[in-house]
């Protein structure tokens, strides 16, 4: 009787996960398959009906690649700078909107309107604010006398590389405000307290109570803005398109382009693995540099 009474359970809680798991077969795991298999072949849509196996020739082609090379330095350097930009700027802001005056819960309100915009709308506002002929930057350096006459500012690749990254800094650092702020929340008061009291300074309670236990929240920020910033295409495709001259293209804007603009699939797929593969790369040192020493005797 107990036997059949789990066995009609296992089938109910089967049916109510089947929706679920369907969902996740058909939007995330059978994609991931399929990429995978269409990486092992030269499938070329300037090429139909033909399509022969080439196993790893495409992450081989790559590999030996100079642009592809170009875009991983490319996108590690955008990666490792808006990433840690974001958490010691989201550190200092959320550090501020932890202190009390008059207005922190509008303030708190709306410092995540930044990445509440969608990421269109927001790579077109800073595309119109990067405007060489009428936009919001060079208005305000011209009427301060900080510039003499309006700049390109996306025509070097090495400027426009760093104007992008400063739009992403400024979308994305909302979220480490917002984590970092709700981790503040949760560190007892007394623990300042008890240091005030043994003569501890701003400085020392911050080193010594503060970071030690944001260390967490901040390992998990470091994984995540990691991968955001890897993987980072909406706001390049809108405001460089990957130019000048390669300025901005990272790796997934590379992807894009060999598999929708010179239409070889294979290799846009093998490229858009190979930027898993870095993504783990990166996240080692993060595991290892934040992880927890272990209690004797564990």
């Amino acid at each position: 009787m107990v036997s059949s009474l789990w066995e009609r359970k296992r089938v109910v809680i089967f049916l109510l996960l089947a929706p679920a798991l369907v969902l996740i077969f058909g939007l995330l795991l059978y994609p991931l398959g399929y990429s995978f298999y269409v990486s092992l072949f030269d499938l070329n849509l300037t090429r139909p009906g033909t399509r022969p196996f080439v196993g790893l020739g495409n992450y081989l082609e790559a590999l030996v690649n100079r642009q592809f090379w170009s875009s991983v330095s490319k996108t590690v350097y955008f990666a490792g700078l808006t990433v840690s930009v974001e958490i010691l700027v989201g550190l200092a802001i959320a550090l501020l909107l932890r202190q009390k005056f008059y207005g922190r819960g509008f303030v708190r309100g709306i410092v995540i309107l930044p990445w509440a915009l969608p990421t269109v709308v927001n790579g077109i506002m800073w595309k119109w604010i990067y405007n060489a002929n009428f936009g919001l930057l060079n208005a305000l350096l011209f009427k301060t006398g900080l510039i003499d006459k309006y700049q390109v500012w996306l025509g070097d690749a090495w400027r426009a590389l760093h104007f992008v990254m400063l739009a992403n800094i400024w979308k994305e650092t909302p979220v480490g405000v917002l984590m970092l702020l709700a981790a503040l929340e949760v560190i007892p008061g007394e623990l300042y307290e008890a240091a005030s009291v043994d003569g501890a300074t701003v400085w020392q309670r911050f080193r010594y109570i503060t970071l030690p236990l944001l260390k967490p929240m901040i390992f998990i920020l470091f994984i995540i803005k990691t991968v955001w910033a890897i993987r980072e295409f909406d706001l390049i495709y809108i405001v460089t398109r990957g130019g000048p001259a390669g300025g901005t293209m990272v790796l997934s804007y590379l992807a894009y382009l060999n598999s929708f603009k010179f239409f070889r699939m294979s290799y846009g797929s093998a490229i858009a693995y190979l930027i898993v593969g870095i993504a783990l790369l990166l996240g080692i040192p993060y595991l290892l540099g934040f992880r927890q020493p272990r209690e004797e005797g564990v």
